[in-house]
């Protein structure tokens, strides 16, 4: 894949749980991911239990409402636009642990 190639994550199909995690763990490194990153066994049991296909990024205000649904990922994931929306969610929204969920 060309962005594999332009951001230097060249990574062999996996056939252990090991070499899936050194796979991951070398997408961490080089792509400067700073959140957790968890990882599907090579049995891919999560995936069969959960399949998200497309991956999309969503904000949910609050009282429930969908303020914000990023396009398929991950090509279509715009973290500036992420941002923005949380920005002006966040903004005068105030929650304590005890006013959360809301009722």
């Amino acid at each position: 894949m060309p962005s594999n190639e332009r951001d230097k994550v060249l990574l062999y199909s996996p056939r252990t749980d090991g070499q899936r995690f050194e796979n991951a763990g070398q997408c961490v490194r080089k792509l400067g991911i700073r959140i957790p990153a968890l990882i599907d066994g090579i049995d891919d049991r999560v995936e069969q239990a959960y399949t998200g296909w497309p991956e999309r990024l969503y904000v949910i205000a609050q009282g429930g409402r969908v303020v914000y649904k990023s396009g398929a990922g991950p090509f279509g994931f715009s973290p500036k636009a992420l941002e923005a929306s949380l920005g002006a969610n966040i903004k005068g929204a105030c929650c304590s642990v005890s006013s959360y969920p809301p009722s």
